[in-house]
């Protein structure tokens, strides 16, 4: 499952006479689970589960656990990719930039 989030934010310095504007966008997938099943008798065993699927509609419970699973979403590795566009103007020029971060990778 994926979200997106859309940050805008905008700078603007009476100083000089350029004006920042910069789009941050945050797709967030869940990947696979991570409970211990077998942490109560002090053991190590995941269930195989490689992908969250909410089980109900955004915004209900019943969409932070999993379909797949039933875990809640938590238990699922959370990989973030980041993506910043940044518009950069000035009198004298015109500049856009834009780059991408990708999450920690572990």
């Amino acid at each position: 499952m994926r979200k997106r989030q859309v940050v805008v934010r905008r700078s603007d310095e009476p100083a000089r006479s350029s004006t920042t504007s910069s789009i941050t966008v945050r797709n967030v997938k869940y990947g696979e689970c991570q409970k211990n099943h077998a942490a109560g008798v002090g053991g190590y065993a995941v269930d195989g589960c490689r992908e969250f699927m909410a089980s109900g509609e955004e915004g209900t419970a019943a969409a932070l656990t999993c379909a797949a699973c039933g875990c809640h979403r938590n238990f699922h590795r959370r990989e973030v990719e980041t993506e910043v566009a940044c518009d950069c103007s000035s009198p004298s020029s015109n500049v856009s930039v834009a780059f991408r971060v990708d999450g920690p990778h572990r």
